[in-house]
């Protein structure tokens, strides 16, 4: 796997919907790596406005998204980061996207704003 940066749902969302920041996104494809975990909220929000999602995980892996397992490391990255993002609000999900950045040192991209606030070991990238 060649990455540059880790996406987080938001991210490949707004890239999938058109929204602001997705161009940016979608020209990154080819080089971006997204958690497990991030994949299943992608699948459960386009799922939820009503998006077709077949063969939708074949076609991001043709354009070059590699879409990681969650393992043991980033479980515990994961846990490592609740202390410092509780406070902020984020999610499972939102951690497992900067526990994955973190193991692979690599920016997350995200279109959350308060990630720009965190103070962890992890550069992001907001996309809008």
């Amino acid at each position: 796997m060649v990455a540059s940066q880790v996406l987080d749902a938001s991210a490949l969302l707004a890239a999938m919907l058109d929204e602001p920041g997705g161009a940016s996104v979608a020209d990154a494809l080819d080089s971006s790596a997204m958690s497990a975990v991030n994949w299943s909220e992608v699948l459960q929000k386009a799922a939820q406005i009503g998006v077709d999602t077949e063969g939708l995980r074949e076609d991001l892996e043709a354009l070059g998204l590699y879409i990681v397992p969650f393992g043991v490391e980033e479980a515990e990255l994961a846990a490592a980061f609740w202390p410092h993002t509780r406070p902020r609000g984020l999610s499972m999900g939102d951690r497992a996207c900067l526990a994955l950045a973190s193991r692979l040192g690599l920016p997350a991209l995200t279109a959350d704003r308060t990630w720009a606030e965190l103070e962890i070991d992890v550069e992001v990238q907001l996309v809008r």
